[in-house]
């Protein structure tokens, strides 16, 4: 149930721009991802980051419950210990132009969207 809330709100959410989930197929979540493999994050909306491991594979995140100030264009401050990135760690954004950064919220956990 979850996986499909996610694919449907990320792609209502991408509507007039390239949808980069489209044609991929979800996998099982994993708690964590290790920071060499991938790119990003892209903040697609408030329940949605986008990390690109390659043309192949998309990892899908969000925050645990609600986090108001996660924002497109915002810039994301992951408090990362070690060499992947996991569920429950802790982040927060900074609005281009500001310099406070938001409140605390966490990281859900990671689901893989590859190519078939």
């Amino acid at each position: 149930m979850r996986m499909i809330t996610l694919t449907a709100l990320a792609m209502t959410l991408m509507a007039g721009r390239s949808d980069p989930l489209a044609g991929r197929i979800a996998g099982p979540p994993v708690d964590c991802v290790d920071l060499s493999r991938i790119n990003g994050p892209d903040i697609v909306d408030a329940h949605t980051i986008l990390y690109r491991q390659s043309g192949k594979r998309i990892w899908v995140t969000g925050p645990v419950g609600e986090c108001p100030s996660l924002r497109p264009n915002d810039t994301l401050i992951v408090e990362v210990h070690g060499s992947r990135v996991c569920r429950n760690d802790l982040f927060r954004t900074v609005t281009p132009g500001l310099s406070i950064p938001s409140g605390i919220c966490r990281l859900r956990s990671f689901v893989p969207y590859d190519r078939p």
